[in-house]
């Protein structure tokens, strides 16, 4: 400063003083259900069967299609992609194409993106020299949202691309899914996962976050507010440590905001063998308003 009053001009030293004066931008937090998303297969919760098939195919490095159904927030996604890190590791990136087929569900995206992905060829080395599966995997998440045209293209593509390309379709219904692609895929039921389970990981999650939850009734009132739904539970326990400071049980039904209410009759829809799509989109829109609570 006393340079620029002698001479009129700016030195390397003053610039240098005034950045540092800046204040730096605090980054906002990380959604807990990304931070501590499973890194391995091993790490899934309360799905035994699926791990031990899923390591046995990740031993001999030789992936079949894979169709991923059953309730949400049981671990459908979390395992598949902890699959395929464990796959191709530091080319993972390169490798794998996720797709949310609620939002590109229609026949020219599989046309342009899906398509134009599996045609790539890949060799079975990493660029370390070590090996690598020679194939890629394209993850199709929600993919009974996929119209009847866009899921004939997809058995199309995966009919000419399977020496490329594997393929995993994640869905919750998967009497959605046309007979000729679950004929071309291994099927996998995720089960609901076991109250205690759920309360488990979510105690160690507050653990490691510094939260506290008392006894346990916080974390018993989670998994009744979200019908089990370990990332449900865990959006709804972070939206109310970040809103309201700490985690109560009327914070917990507050912050659902009617979710209750929505389960018992999506529940009792399932039940009767009924048509829920609009139940549905009250659940997406739901999860986004969850989500929005996350922002600063």
């Amino acid at each position: 400063m006393q340079a620029f009053l002698k001479t009129g001009k700016i030195t390397a030293s003053d610039k240098a003083s005034t950045s540092s004066t800046k204040t730096t931008k605090k980054k906002p937090p990380a959604p807990w259900v990304e931070k501590y998303r499973p890194k391995t297969i091993d790490d899934i919760v309360d799905q035994g069967e699926v791990v031990q098939v899923l390591r046995e195919c990740l031993s001999g490095s030789d992936l079949p299609h894979l169709l991923f159904y059953g309730p949400p927030g049981t671990g459908k996604t979390s395992a598949i992609l902890a699959a395929a890190r464990q796959l191709f590791g530091d080319i993972t990136r390169d490798r794998v194409l996720e797709l949310n087929a609620s939002d590109e569900r229609g026949i020219q995206v599989i046309r342009d993106k899906v398509k134009s992905f599996a045609q790539l060829t890949v060799s079975n080395t990493k660029p370390d020299g070590r090996p690598c599966p020679a194939y890629k995997l394209v993850i199709l998440d929600e993919a009974d949202s996929m119209t009847n045209a866009a899921q004939a293209a997809l058995r199309r593509t995966m009919e000419r691309e399977t020496r490329t390309t594997r393929f995993c379709l994640i869905c919750n219904y998967v009497s959605r899914i046309i007979p000729p692609i679950t004929s071309r895929c291994s099927k996998f039921r995720f089960k609901p996962l076991a109250r205690e389970n759920v309360i488990k990981r979510l105690r160690e999650i507050c653990e490691s976050e510094g939260v506290d939850v008392g006894e346990g009734e916080v974390l018993h009132q989670a998994v009744d507010t979200c019908d089990g739904d370990l990332r449900r539970a865990l959006t709804a326990l972070q939206c109310c440590q970040r809103l309201l400071g700490k985690i109560t049980a009327e914070g917990l039904i507050e912050v659902s905001n009617g979710c209750i209410f929505r389960i018992s009759v999506v529940r009792a829809v399932e039940c009767d063998g009924g048509e829920q799509r609009p139940f549905d989109e009250q659940t997406k829109m739901l999860h986004k308003r969850e989500a929005s609570c996350l922002l600063p």
